[in-house]
């Protein structure tokens, strides 16, 4: 058997966890023996070890369990990286150790992932390690989880089996808010669904774990926009001073203006050498380059080059939530050094605000952490550091702490939006209305249905949400004008007219939007109870944020239209040239760009605008206001 020679396109992260013995080790031994990627000497030597113990099948586990002390315990303990291609991609995979104890090390394999592989035991099913790892892959910000029900073999390959885990498992997967979860019945020990279609589940329609690491599109994992470039070193020759290290994120080209931080100093970039050799006018994410600059300005190891108008939040207090991975145990006050990007400053834990149960997610007090906890902190450092959070930026937002007595990393963190839910409350979260007791409201005099006779409409709020550029504005603008026309009183409340007055106060973070959404509401709700029918045009991009205004408005009078479009078309329509400027770095927390849109679920109406004229959706919604009328 021969290494394939053929280098393929692109390259794929991608880790393996679960419990103790679910076949994680004998899984991905399987994989690089079925696409080729075990040199012949390796193959020999296991055939030889086979043949010793008297054993039919070779024992693959032992292609990743390298270290003695594994051999010798069945288990695997540190993390094995192994390098291997196919036709059509390279991958770098990690396979990470199940055992309770060692689940720092899963932490690690995850940190750098584009997937985790998740192995369930077709026997025993999910188990408590099980929901820890896909927990913390989730809170790592994996944004693929694959779950490869195992040992199918020894359930008769059945499908009703595989789909009563499936339905096990599914409700807690769907509280991570992890973007794609895809499950795969397998045998890993015989290649079943690995690389080739497995016969024995011919009931199984869906792609081979191969088929799917393959294909996979990463692409729009890689935050392009965020410039982020921490400085590792400061060279000197003779009259050249560069500055040296990796691009964490976005793009630098030279001509283009950078500010360095701490000292707020601006140039601009004269040259790049990339890898400390080639000379190159751009470059982008992953690159080792060395920078020089217009003139000289106060920059040092630690210091970090971003774009003007496009800063990491710089911070000496924070919040964060944290994997401790220490045996001793963690107390407020305890202090540490932080390890952040190429930073290191002097921090002390202020409070542990709460841990987190992965088994159901919930929260819960504690007074000091234990080996394996997951927590929110809260952090004070000596000195600020640069920070983006996490769930923005995985390279900026995530840092180590390490004891300055024993030199040992302690704890695995995560930096929060402190405007954002914690990325730990992954269950949807509404706020709740509150209402001081020394007020009431008043007795209505005219109710609810002379109002309704009177203006000759439903009093209900079509609520129109989608991407920039969708079409919500125009639309609504069209159907307040047909309403207008036919003598019918409408009210429209537009996202960009509210953010002008009465929420002008408000910024684009999740803490903001929500008040944003939950105003917006709370005026349709007055106007509907007034016996004005409402339409409103706003983003409104998260699920949770439309259930807030549902709950408000109430769920008869709240009509959910998603107006669709493709995020191509809303880019190429582009009205205000905000998608240009969000990715030039110069808007922030920009929906399609810098954080995703969840479309709605079970709409009443969906308005395709790539596919029907304004006319045509303006007819549509009136169609559905002749059914509530």
């Amino acid at each position: 058997m021969e290494l394939r020679a053929k280098l393929p396109k692109g390259l794929l992260r991608f880790s393996t966890a679960g419990s103790v013995d679910d076949g994680k080790s004998t899984f991905i031994g399987r994989l690089l023996y079925d696409t080729g990627n075990i040199y012949d000497d390796h193959v020999d030597a296991l055939k030889a070890s086979a043949e010793r113990k008297g054993e039919k099948k070779l024992p693959l586990a032992l292609v990743t369990d390298g270290l003695r002390a594994e051999r010798e315990q069945g288990i695997t303990i540190d993390v094995a990286y192994r390098y291997f291609s196919t036709e059509k991609r390279r991958f770098i995979l990690a396979d990470s150790p199940g055992h309770e104890q060692y689940t720092r090390n899963m932490a690690t394999a995850a940190s750098t992932a584009d997937l985790t592989v998740v192995l369930v035991d077709a026997q025993l099913g999910v188990l408590p390690q099980t929901k820890r790892h896909a927990f913390i892959a989730a809170l790592l910000g994996v944004p693929r989880l694959l779950i490869a029900i195992n040992k199918m073999d020894l359930v008769d390959y059945s499908e009703s089996r595989f789909l009563e885990l499936v339905d096990s498992f599914r409700p807690f997967l769907d509280k991570l808010g992890v973007t794609e979860v895809r499950f795969v019945p397998v045998v890993a020990i015989d290649g079943d669904n690995l690389v080739a279609k497995s016969e024995r589940m011919s009931w199984y329609k869906g792609e081979t774990v191969l088929e799917y690491l393959e294909n996979v599109y990463i692409g729009a994992d890689v935050n392009r926009v965020d410039l982020r470039f921490p400085v590792q070193y400061v060279l000197r020759d003779g009259r050249y001073r560069g500055y040296a290290g990796t691009i964490e994120s976005g793009t630098l080209r030279v001509g283009e203006e950078v500010v360095a931080f701490p000292s707020e100093r601006t140039a601009t970039i004269t040259s790049i050498l990339l890898h400390g050799r080639d000379e190159v006018t751009e470059c982008a994410a992953g690159d080792a380059v060395a920078l020089s600059l217009s003139h000289e300005i106060d920059i040092a190891r630690g210091s970090m080059l971003v774009r003007p108008l496009n800063v990491p939040k710089i911070a000496s207090t924070f919040y964060a939530m944290l994997v401790w991975c220490s045996e001793e145990p963690l107390s407020p006050g305890a202090r540490f050094v932080i390890r952040h990007t190429s930073q290191e400053v002097r921090a002390r834990i202020v409070e542990i605000e709460y841990a987190i149960e992965v088994h159901d997610l919930r929260r819960k007090s504690k007074a000091t952490l234990e080996l394996n906890d997951i927590a929110r902190v809260s952090i004070e450092c000596q000195t600020p550091l640069f920070l983006d959070s996490y769930n923005r930026n995985r390279a900026t937002g995530n840092f180590i702490i390490i004891d300055n007595i024993t030199n040992r990393t302690v704890a695995a963190g995560m930096v929060l939006d402190r405007d954002a839910l914690p990325a730990a409350d992954f269950s949807r979260q509404s706020a709740k209305r509150t209402q001081p007791s020394d007020l009431h409201l008043p007795k209505q005099q005219v109710t609810p249905e002379a109002r309704r006779r009177a203006w000759g409409l439903p009093p209900i709020t079509l609520w129109c949400t989608g991407l920039s550029g969708s079409g919500k504005s125009t639309i609504a603008q069209a159907f307040e004008t047909r309403m207008l026309q036919d003598g019918k009183g409408i009210v429209w409340l537009d996202g960009d007219v509210l953010r002008h007055g009465l929420n002008s106060d408000l910024s684009f973070s999740q803490k903001d939007r929500s008040e944003n959404i939950r105003r917006t509401a709370e005026v349709a709700r007055l106007l509907n109870a007034s016996g004005a029918l409402v339409i409103s045009s706003l983003i409104s991009p998260n699920e949770a944020q439309r259930e807030l205004a549902r709950e408000i408005i109430g769920p008869t009078g709240f009509v959910e239209v998603y107006v669709k479009a493709s995020l191509d078309l809303c880019e190429s329509r582009d009205p205000h040239g905000l998608y240009a400027r969000a990715r030039a770095g110069d808007v922030a927390n920009f929906t399609g760009v810098h954080s995703a849109y969840e479309a709605p679920q079970n709409p009443r109406l969906i308005l395709d605008t790539e596919k029907h004229s304004v006319d045509e959706c303006v007819e549509q919604l009136l169609a559905v206001l002749r059914t509530i009328s």
